[in-house]
């Protein structure tokens, strides 16, 4: 027996990826990613192997190529097919091929593969991309290097096959992982910040526009590298110009300049202190058995499904009166609290929060599909626009049938999206945001849910923007074609970005202008930008493949709804621009054959699958209609194939599935190798293969249960864990779930024992000619400002409610109850801090 000195997984079998060396470069909001793959093969026969890994959904891969001991090899775009065949017939030749291709499911998921590496040898895989960094709520630039891998839910029905995805615990990822990153703007950079362990900040120049961090030592692979980068004065408009290829032809989109534009709208204050008090509220819960896991390793009694029904109780408390609401949630099947959307009133946010209490993540996968045309298919309400709010760890495998129709249905809602969790599909939750005009916000490491969408129902409840217009001032002669789509929806303080094409000829020395024009609660607005049409000498053509990337996520966008329809002629589009431009599609992949290798490799080939990092080991993917995973219980598929190899789709079906449920065994945590494989939605190859391997962890079988069917329902699962005790409530959360719909507080024991007091303490310092219910919420409003101005975002709008309340009772003695409550809570609070 062979004995491996390399790397292993848990089958004892060599892992050829040895490290990653990953480089950041950051040009103001604008990402480029070199990351270098080293692989070695220790073994004695020539080895495939695969990686099929994350990267950001909207990134532009541009670049791919191999290194071989002293021959480099650049990759190619061409037509996928074309691309898969020439890297089958370079393996069966004897050749080295590599070969990276996008998933035609999710454009966040890639496959590369490292073909016929001769024992012994070595070779360097670089590969880099570009992409824009998102504004986040609190201003900062949000990078993130995806490091987990979860499995994708594949509603039966999808389009695609599957494929198989190794994935090990963060603690046994067999390969090193190292990351920097360097950061330049026009204005000085305030701080980064990171839910991973960072070297200290180190500023390359006095005026602090220039610096350069790194990834700590000890980084474990159980989260995903993010990045916030902090500018000081951020809302700054820019535009850049960047020159045309020279090498390709004039008048395309590669020969032409093309100019990059930031817009940062700011809206009148006398606009914004004005918030919306009408609008169709609809909330989206993921209730997948996925959701039952932690939200983080620090706080494991929290989960994601548990901060889900608490975000609720805040937005709940939030809305304000006359406005129209529903929740829905989802996981193989979905419910709604009420058939339509109903008034909010006293008795229907009860009734709702009734429902939210109950909330388990009991609802099996993850098909969002059906409750989002569900939603849709209802009609909208006048003078109440839709606003969509949809709550999820991303773990599904058809994203691109999800955002097609959210942007289908653009025109009649505006769509928040939120991703709960290290390894949420960010390709689902920008997707969904950008299609429908409204914003992504991701919840990872120690992030809190709840300030996160509060500060998302903040811009929902802004005053729509209304007939957007874009026009330009150039020289004469020069016109400007927009790449980008149009845009659709405008928030304060949040970047607008266009991209377009410029034609004809002009002067360097010359300037140009352009004019966003838009209505904003019933008055005319518009933001301006000059600029100068010299091109900007270092940006070499990331602009380019910017907007090439826009462009060709339109026409996959219009190839998909016009399927059928003549949509060979736009895929021949999207091939030709993905070639000229050497940017990725999904109808492309970067191929790169080693000719110079001499002799061919003999002997036969051995696949290798690269293990990348799931973070929710804790949990089996459901196909079926799973009741929820407790802690101690969970549930695992597996599929017996056709004797028959090649059997087809039918006899598939039919073949032997069986499900059994188990409990862990206990481990030895400094023991535990499992290593887990499970059911990926397809990606990358042309055979409709499905593939599932058993988990290998330590379990004791139990009674089968038919796959195919129901197999229990909540209460059943839920009464075989322990009976632990519940935790204790934030006594924030406390006080919220006490107030009424209206903004105020009634006085009762509940109350008093939030604040510190007995009731008897409370009633006796209450200002004789003053009401209970108005006593009771400026005592709230006084704990709040004096005791969780840490979670101000958190209550700020339902405090809002409850000071518009309070002066609508036109009440005696306000600032004596103010001085009264202070008295009594120990605080010196001012009646117009206080908003009253």
């Amino acid at each position: 027996m062979m004995n491996f000195c390399g790397l292993l997984t848990e089958k004892k079998e060599p892992v050829p990826l040895k490290s990653i060396d990953a480089q950041l470069e950051v040009k103001d909001h604008v990402a480029t990613l070199v990351s270098t793959l080293n692989y070695e093969n220790k073994e004695d026969k020539p080895l495939e192997a695969v990686f099929v890994f994350p990267l950001p959904g909207d990134a532009a891969v541009c670049h791919f190529s191999a290194q071989i001991g002293k021959t480099h090899i650049v990759a190619e775009v061409k037509e996928k097919q074309q691309a898969q065949e020439e890297y089958d017939d370079a393996l069966s030749s004897g050749q080295q091929a590599f070969l990276l291709e996008e998933s035609e499911q999710s454009p966040d998921i890639f496959s590369l593969k490292v073909g016929r590496l001769p024992p012994g040898e070595s070779a360097s895989i670089r590969l880099e991309y570009v992409t824009e960094l998102a504004v986040q709520a609190d201003d900062g630039l949000r990078f993130c290097l995806p490091a987990v891998l979860n499995p994708r839910y594949q509603p039966q029905g999808s389009e695609g096959p599957s494929v198989q995805v190794t994935s090990v615990p963060a603690s046994l990822v067999p390969y090193s992982l190292s990351f920097s990153a360097q950061v330049s703007s026009p204005r000085p950079i305030s701080k980064i910040e990171s839910s991973c362990s960072l070297e200290p900040l180190q500023y390359l120049n006095a005026d602090q526009t220039k610096a350069t961090v790194k990834l700590g030592g000890g980084h474990k692979f159980d989260r995903d590298i993010e990045l916030l980068i902090y500018y000081k004065d951020a809302h700054q408009p820019s535009a850049v110009v960047e020159a045309g290829q020279a090498s390709a032809k004039p008048g395309s989109l590669m020969g032409d300049p093309v100019v990059m534009v930031s817009l940062y709208p700011e809206f009148p204050q006398s606009v914004m202190s004005s918030l919306a008090t009408c609008g169709e509220f609809v909330f989206l819960v993921d209730r997948s058995g996925s959701m039952d896991c932690p939200m983080n390793n620090s706080t494991p009694q929290e989960t994601r499904i548990s901060s889900a029904r608490d975000t609720l109780l805040l937005l709940l408390k939030s809305l304000p009166m006359g406005c129209y609401f529903n929740i829905y949630s989802f996981g193989s099947s979905f419910e709604h609290i009420f058939p339509k959307s109903v008034e909010y009133t006293k008795k229907t946010m009860k009734k709702a929060l009734e429902k939210v209490e109950k909330m388990e993540s009991n609802l099996g996968g993850t098909e969002i599909l059906q409750p989002l045309n569900h939603i849709y298919s209802q009609a909208c309400i006048p003078k109440h626009p839709r606003q969509l709010f949809v709550f999820t760890d991303g773990e599904v495998g058809n994203t691109k049938e999800v955002t097609d129709l959210v942007k289908k249905n653009a025109d009649s809602h505006r769509c928040f999206s939120f991703g709960i969790g290290e390894g949420a599909s960010s390709a689902l939750i920008n997707g969904m945001a950008k299609d429908g005009g409204g914003q992504a916000q991701f919840i990872t490491g120690a992030d809190r849910m709840q300030p996160k969408v509060m500060q998302s129902l903040r811009f929902a409840l802004q005053p729509a923007v209304n007939d957007i217009s874009v026009s330009w001032d150039l020289p004469k002669g020069v016109s400007a074609t927009v790449l980008s789509q149009p845009i659709t929806a405008i928030f304060q303080g949040q970047r607008s970005l266009i991209y377009a094409q410029l034609t004809g000829p002009s002067s360097e020395e010359a300037d140009g202008s352009v004019t966003v024009k838009y209505s904003l609660a019933g008055h005319p607005s518009q933001n301006q930008l000059h600029f100068n049409l010299k091109p900007a000498e270092d940006s070499g053509l990331t602009v380019h493949r910017l907007a090439a990337r826009t462009v060709i996520r339109s026409m996959e966008s219009e190839e998909r709804t016009r399927r059928g329809h003549q949509d060979e002629e736009m895929k021949k589009k999207v091939v030709e621009l993905s070639i000229q431009s050497g940017v990725s599609s999904c109808f492309t992949a970067f191929i790169a054959v080693n000719k110079d290798s001499g002799q061919a490799v003999q002997g036969p080939l051995v696949r290798r699958n690269v293990p990348t990092v799931m973070a929710n080991l804790g949990l089996a993917p459901q196909r079926a209609h799973m009741p929820s995973l407790s802690r101690h219980y969970n549930y695992i598929c597996h599929y017996t194939p056709p004797d028959d190899e090649d059997e087809d789709e039918d006899a598939m079906a039919t073949s032997q599935r069986s499900c059994y449920k188990y409990r862990h065994a206990p481990r030895d945590n400094t023991n535990d190798t499992s290593q887990r494989s499970w059911y990926m939605p397809s990606l990358f190859r042309r055979d409709n293969r499905s593939l599932c391997l058993e988990n290998s962890g330590s379990y004791r079988h139990e009674e089968p249960i038919d796959c195919n069917g129901a197999i229990g329902s909540w209460e059943d699962v839920s009464a075989l864990s322990d009976d632990d005790e519940q935790p204790h409530k934030d006594p924030l959360l406390q006080l919220v779930s006490l107030q009424n719909a209206s903004g105020s507080w009634m006085l009762h024991e509940a109350l008093a024992a939030v604040l510190g007091k007995t009731k008897e303490e409370v009633e006796k310092a209450k200002p004789e000619l003053v009401n209970n219910e108005v006593w009771a919420s400026i005592l709230a409003l006084i704990w709040l400002h004096g005791f969780k101005m840490d979670a101000k975002e958190e209550w700020e709008l339902l405090a809002m409610k409850a000071a518009s309340w309070i002066k609508a009772q036109n009440a005696p003695c306000v600032s004596e109850c103010v001085e009264a409550g202070n008295k009594l809570l120990g605080c010196s609070m001012k009646k117009e801090a206080l908003g009253i």
